[in-house]
């Protein structure tokens, strides 16, 4: 519509005024903002702020509503993967029971009401000096922001190539996917046929009082020299560290230093496989490891 008088516009403005206050859009005509402050008489003076009505309103209802959103201070990639995201729901022996929201999935009152256990993996990427490659969590993660954890943690998602249960076909296919997402090393670095799973592993861990995980985890291991380009939407740091440097970051760890701090399900595999798996790693027998029959129910 094209208003080209005075009166014409002072009519727009006055209908604009009797929308009810509990209105979403239109309280905020008349707010005492000065850069949305208007007035039917500005309108006439001014023509040119009513052109901009949409752009303001626009930009008025987005603010508004990310305001009285749940979560409203999430970082946007990290909302966005939250709410787009579907996760693979299964049952402790690892059947596909149906999919969720990656928000719900990490939600404590969730998991502990609904019992909602969600497909992981947990990448260990060795360069050619048998080195493990570690990541620290970028600072606007939802959950575990800023611990020190293995190469690469995800989840398979609720998608064909993703659902391959077939010597864990679709684990391998969202690593190789999360691991350029994250560190951007290109899949040709990374071929599906080159990760290892050795075993799977079954644990629950808080974050805080609100965010955690439920997770059946696959452990992927493969000996790669790749390229690394960390996404600083989900990487603060990484580094290489051999089986000496790792057992002084968990010395730190354990006594406070530093801050710093790992992941729970990192911890785990620590403590019960990783030093043991390392060395078949540097024996070059990593294949000979494997157990994929069991699930170890770990706390």
């Amino acid at each position: 519509m094209t208003l080209t008088t005075g009166a014409g516009l002072l009519n727009t403005a006055a209908r604009l005024s009797f929308f009810p206050k509990s209105h979403h859009h239109y309280p905020l005509l008349f707010s005492n903002s000065p850069s949305l402050r208007f007035s039917p008489t500005s309108l006439i003076s001014s023509p040119t702020s009513f052109a901009s009505l949409p752009a303001r309103l626009s930009l008025s209802f987005h603010a508004s509503t990310m305001a009285d959103a749940p979560d409203a201070g999430m970082d946007a990639v990290q909302r966005r993967l939250m709410f787009e995201d579907e996760c693979i729901l299964v049952d402790e022996n690892d059947h596909v029971v149906g999919h969720d929201t990656k928000y719900n999935c990490h939600l404590m009152e969730k998991i502990e009401s609904e019992n909602l256990l969600h497909r992981a993996f947990s990448v260990f990427l060795f360069n050619s000096k048998n080195e493990l490659l570690l990541q620290q969590r970028s600072a606007t993660k939802v959950t575990f922001p800023l611990v020190w954890t293995n190469t690469c943690c995800s989840h398979p998602l609720y998608r064909e190539s993703e659902l391959i249960d077939e010597n864990s076909l679709g684990v391998r296919n969202a690593a190789q996917r999360k691991l350029l997402d994250e560190l951007g090393i290109p899949a040709e670095d990374v071929p599906v046929d080159q990760f290892i799973p050795l075993g799977r592993i079954l644990y629950k861990a808080p974050s805080d009082g609100k965010w955690g995980e439920h997770e059946l985890d696959y452990l992927l291991f493969t000996v790669r020299d790749v390229n690394v380009h960390p996404n600083p939407d989900e990487v603060a740091d990484i580094k290489y560290v051999n089986q000496e440097q790792l057992k002084e970051l968990l010395r730190k760890a354990d006594a406070g230093e530093e801050g710093l701090k790992l992941s729970p399900w990192f911890r785990l595999v620590v403590d019960n496989f990783l030093f043991k798996w390392w060395d078949n790693v540097e024996k070059g027998t990593i294949k000979e490891a494997a157990d994929m029959k069991t699930i170890h129910r770990l706390t």
